[in-house]
Parts: C-alpha cells; sequence; structure tokens
C-alpha cells in the first residue's frame, strides 16, 4: 500500500493561518477561485460550513476525513502559535502578522524573495529555510514598500542596497528588526532579522560548552586583558557568545564598551555603540575614541580588516580586555588568517588569550529519534574502517517537531587556550600544531561532532562537513 502524502502546497497552506486550522480542524485540498475545499474530522458539517463562508468570505466546501488524517496533516503542515504573545487576529494587518508568527514560531530571518512569476515569503527555522506565502507579482511592490517606508528606507531607492530597522511593540513584547534590501533580477529582495532584546536567558553554562571547555574559556576571559576571539560562519551563534562573555564580565566596577552591527541584545551597563559607516562610525575609527573613554572591556562585533585588527591588538597591549569575532574555519585558522591580514605574529602572540571556533547544530527530537547502525556510506571511510561511530540515530519527524526530525540547536566549540608552547608556535608561524592538540586533549570541531552523534543529540547528516574536515 501506497505511504501517503501529507505534503500541501504554499498556495494552499497560505489560505488560512495555523489557529484557524487548529481551531476548526480543517485541511485545504483545492482553490478553484469560487470556493475553497476543505477536509474535516466534525460532525457538524452544515455548521462548520456556514461558520467558515462568514469568516472566510468564500463558497466552502468539506469532505469528511478520519481523524488520524487530519492530525497528520495538522502537524506535518502547521506549528501552533503561541497565544499569549500576539494580539493580532486573521483579519489584521497582512506584514504584522507575518512578523509576529515568525516570531512566535521561533524564526530567525524573514526572506521576501522575487522572482519572475511569483515571490516567496520565507521562514529560516533552526538554521534551515521553509517557504510560508506566495505572493502575487502584482502584490509585492506594495508590500516592500511598506516594508521599506516602516523601516525608514528610502522608497524611491531601487537599484542600491539600503539598511533599516523596525521597532515593534505591542502590550506583550517589544523586540526590533534589522532590514536588508537587495536589488535582483525580478525585483526587490528583503530580509528581516529579527533582533531579540531579551538578553536574560543568554548564558555561557547554557550555550554548549563542555565542563572542561567553560573552564578553560572562563580563565581565559578573567584575565584583565588580551584578545578573545570567536570565530565562525555567518550564523553559526558567535555573537550570542560575546553577549554571554559580556554578561559574565558585566560588573559595576568594570566599564564596559562595545561597538556592534547590529545591536541585537541590550545589556543593562555594557555602553553600545551601532555601527554606522556611512558616516564614518566603523569599528577601526571608534576603537580609537573607546581607548579615550577609559574602558576595562571593549567588545568589536568583528574583525573585518587589517585597521580594526591593529586597533584591537593596540587596545591588549594597553591594558583592555577585547573580544572579537572573524570569519575563519577553525580556532588554529584564525591566527593564520590574522598573519594573512599582515598582522605581525609576535604580536598575536603576546595578546591572544584564547582562540574559540564554533558552529550551531540542530539537535534531534527525544520523541522521533531512532537509533540504526553505521554502514559505510553514512561516514567518512576513515571514521568506518576505525569503528568510531558503530550507531548513530536518524532524524523522523512527529508532532512534537513539526515532523522535521530536529528540535533546537546548540553549539559546538573548539578552545584553543594561548599557552607558553602556543606562543612559540605562533611566533615562529608553525601553523600545523595536530599533535600538539591532540596530547593536550584539547577537542577540535569535528572531535565534539563525534560525540554529539555517538550520544544521540545530533545527526551524522547535520554535521558531516565537520567529520570529513
Amino acid at each position: 500500500m501506497k505511504e501517503r502524502n501529507f505534503d500541501i502546497t504554499t498556495e494552499l497552506l497560505q489560505l488560512i493561518p495555523s489557529e484557524l486550522a487548529y481551531q476548526y480542524r480543517i485541511i485545504p485540498v483545492q482553490n478553484n477561485q469560487e470556493s475553497i475545499t476543505f477536509l474535516t474530522d466534525t460532525n457538524n458539517v452544515n455548521e462548520l460550513k456556514n461558520e467558515l463562508e462568514i469568516v472566510l468570505g468564500t463558497t466552502v466546501a468539506l469532505q469528511i476525513e478520519q481523524q488520524e488524517v487530519i492530525n497528520q496533516f495538522l502537524l506535518s503542515n502547521y506549528r501552533k502559535r503561541n497565544k499569549n504573545t500576539s494580539t493580532l487576529t486573521y483579519s489584521d494587518d497582512f506584514l504584522l502578522n507575518i512578523i509576529h508568527e515568525a516570531k512566535e514560531i521561533g524564526s530567525s530571518d524573514i526572506h521576501f524573495e522575487a522572482f519572475e512569476e511569483m515571490n516567496k515569503v520565507r521562514f529560516r527555522i533552526d538554521g534551515k529555510l521553509i517557504e510560508k506565502y506566495l505572493i502575487s507579482v502584482s502584490e509585492y511592490p506594495k508590500i516592500i514598500n511598506r516594508l521599506k517606508i516602516m523601516s525608514g528606507m528610502d522608497i524611491s531607492e531601487k537599484r542600491l542596497p539600503q539598511d533599516g530597522r523596525i521597532n515593534i511593540s505591542t502590550s506583550h513584547e517589544d523586540f526590533d528588526i534589522r532590514v536588508s534590501s537587495l536589488p535582483t533580477l525580478h525585483g526587490e529582495k528583503l530580509v528581516l532579522r529579527i533582533l531579540s532584546k531579551n538578553s536574560v536567558a543568554i548564558q555561557l553554562e547554557k550555550l554548549g560548552f563542555t565542563t572542561e571547555e567553560l573552564k578553560t574559556y572562563k580563565n581565559s576571559v578573567k584575565k584583565p586583558n588580551g584578545i578573545i576571539l570567536i570565530s565562525g560562519p555567518t550564523g553559526s551563534g558567535k555573537t550570542t557568545t560575546l553577549y554571554a562573555t559580556l554578561k559574565e564580565l558585566n560588573k559595576e566596577d568594570t566599564n564596559i564598551l562595545t561597538i556592534e552591527d547590529p545591536i541585537e541584545y541590550t545589556l543593562e551597563g555594557v555602553n553600545q555603540v551601532q555601527l554606522k559607516e556611512d558616516i564614518g562610525l566603523d569599528f577601526a575609527s571608534t576603537l580609537r575614541t573607546f581607548l579615550r573613554q577609559d574602558p576595562d572591556v571593549i567588545m568589536v562585533g568583528e574583525i573585518r580588516d587589517v585597521a580594526t585588527a591593529n586597533m584591537a591588538i593596540r587596545a591588549a597591549l594597553t591594558g583592555h580586555l577585547v573580544l572579537s569575532t572573524i570569519h575563519t574555519n577553525s580556532a588554529w585558522g584564525t591566527i593564520s588568517r590574522l598573519i594573512d591580514m599582515g598582522v605581525p605574529s609576535f604580536l598575536i602572540a603576546s595578546t591572544l588569550n584564547v582562540s574559540v571556533a564554533q558552529r550551531l547544530v540542530r539537535k534531534l527530537c527525544d520523541h522521533c529519534k531512532v537509533e540504526v547502525a553505521t554502514e559505510a556510506d553514512d561516514v567518512p571511510e576513515e571514521l568506518y574502517s576505525k569503528g568510531i561511530i558503530t550507531s548513530h540515530y536518524t532524524a523522523v519527524g512527529c508532532e512534537h517537531c513539526y515532523q522535521t526530525g530536529y528540535k533546537g540547536r546548540k553549539a559546538i566549540y573548539e578552545i584553543i587556550p594561548v599557552t607558553k608552547d602556543i606562543e612559540k608556535a605562533i611566533k615562529k608561524e608553525e601553523l600545523e600544531i595536530e599533535a600538539y592538540l591532540a596530547e593536550k586533549k584539547i577537542h577540535t570541531l569535528k572531535d565534539n561532532a563525534i560525540t554529539l552523534i555517538k550520544e544521540g543529540i545530533t545527526s551524522i547528516d547535520e554535521v558531516y562537513s565537520l567529520l570529513i574536515s
């Protein structure tokens, strides 16, 4: 017997919001412009039909289906929203409804994308994009212009990228949205990054450090001066680690200054500056000013160029603790990157306290993950032949994880403290230190990824790129 497909097309999916789908237990299966056909398991067909036609303003046809089938359709296609966080209803403003829905289901970004025949809205949830809505070509420019007005952009400028910001404030919540526009072939693409102002839950102990890694990292950040560098690709959680570190350092007798792009969380007691490169307020120039502000701790959002790197090192040499991020693939790769940027190796060796690399990985859903034996095609040959991973868990999907097989994410780290031996290696620019890391039992991203697989926390697919590094 052929397994039933419970997927619904985006065109049908966006006909009703998840609240209505769950409230009335209905699944849209056909829309012929004159009427909408729904599956339902209700007994009061006539009463439901009349109510839906009033709510939706169109003719409705209903088809009876088994309760288990309706449950599976609902769980596979509609995320339940948090009813306590918004007072918006289906008839309220379309844009605000999208924003609040994204916030409530844990989305980090909203993508408005222009294509030739139909335009899309996609949400990024747990690091993956999910298509949520389709917008007609005729309606799309109105929505983009509305968003640009809300975010303070110039609606007449459609040829150049722009950046803006929206504040959403209701009786239940207050958060900001960073908006970025990009001119593409068929129109402007807008990405909305949802920025939470709530930093209460950010703590180093909850990020994913092992006990030994947390001890090493805390010892490094307790030093009165030097540089703490955190590396990783975009979206790997670097900024969250920095904020958690600032919370650890935030004391009454400590003057903390930050220069960020954007300011993602507001921290009481921390002096935060928003980067504005269009008026000359960049990382390097702001760092120069910070040194005249009697700081104890300085956080620089990102080291992008040699000028910022040199200013960060100067700040560390003059008795300040400097925290920043950098785009490299590994903790040791950070040293190589700084040397390539032209920073003298002896300065790196004398100022760097610790180099950290991190990734965010999706966690398998505890309710539906399944353990299976590892086969030759599942892992790199080296790991299979040595019997390092004999079994692993795979993603399945259930009502608890929106049929994705994953629920939540956690960070994994690679932490290299700069010891006397590391200092010597940096000064000599000896960039091969695998033997040293193994001797000191310093776990790499690959080591930690293997541990997570063995413990059933994540899947091989989720961390495969780390296994072949």
